[in-house]
């Protein structure tokens, strides 16, 4: 296979030349996206370790985790949600183009983990209705090519969610809470490593992650650690 793929890329190059999804121009280092588009990602890389907000200096825990601390040990966000890649973001999750998808995996396999690998990672699940709908659950297209690259096993099939709940970015802070509240729970019969990290998408209050990770540790799960492309900064009304 890696034979195959240092062969293709030359061709690649030559009948299907890399474009920037954002500008046009051309892409670079094997990727669809131009070296000044690529310059203008928003890196997470001064945050709290505790939740990855994005913060002016890093901090082992923000103000926000001091006064509640959240159900998981660590965070990992490589980038913060804003131009460009919530472009290709809003693209690859709402526009079906799995082509801002492609760079959106490729951006992340290329930044270091901060954090001690997990034993098992995990994708937050979408209810049945809405993965008929979209198609693909993003968040587990997204950690494909991640757990090859860094060699984790990745499953599927150990959170459910038993309700479909409300577009989380139409509500606030709590409204986010008390939307997915009782929305995950473990499938039976499953033995898991007490080491997991849990992945979506894009974090914003880490609602969704937090509820998945009480399920974890309830479960028996020793260390849960939550994983996300981008971390969105601290709104006016969390």
């Amino acid at each position: 296979m890696d034979a195959l793929i240092k062969t293709w890329r030359p061709l690649q190059r030559f009948v299907l030349p890399w474009r920037c999804l954002l500008c046009a121009a051309a892409g670079g280092h094997d990727i669809d996206l131009c070296a000044d588009c690529a310059a203008e990602l928003p890196r997470n890389r001064s945050c709290c370790a505790r939740c990855a907000l994005p913060l002016a200096t890093p901090a082992a825990m923000c103000g926000e985790c001091q006064r509640r601390a959240p159900p998981w040990s660590a965070a990992w966000a490589p980038f913060r949600y804003g131009w460009p890649l919530d472009r290709l973001e809003s693209r690859y999750k709402f526009g079906a183009d799995l082509a801002a998808g492609r760079v959106l995996s490729t951006l992340w396999q290329r930044e270091p983990c901060p954090i001690d690998l997990p034993q098992l990672l995990l994708t937050v699940p979408l209810h049945r209705s809405r993965l008929r709908q979209r198609g693909y659950n993003q968040a587990l297209e997204l950690a494909r090519p991640l757990v090859r690259e860094l060699g984790v096993p990745l499953r599927h099939d150990v959170l459910q969610r038993l309700r479909r709940t409300d577009a989380q970015t139409e509500l606030d802070a709590i409204g986010r809470r008390r939307n997915v509240r009782g929305a995950f729970a473990m499938r039976q019969g499953i033995e898991l490593p007490a080491h997991i990290a849990i992945l979506d998408d894009v974090m914003t209050t880490g609602a969704t992650l937090a509820e998945c990770a009480r399920v974890l540790k309830r479960s028996g799960v020793r260390r849960v650690d939550v994983w996300a492309l981008a971390r969105a900064p601290k709104s006016r009304n969390e």
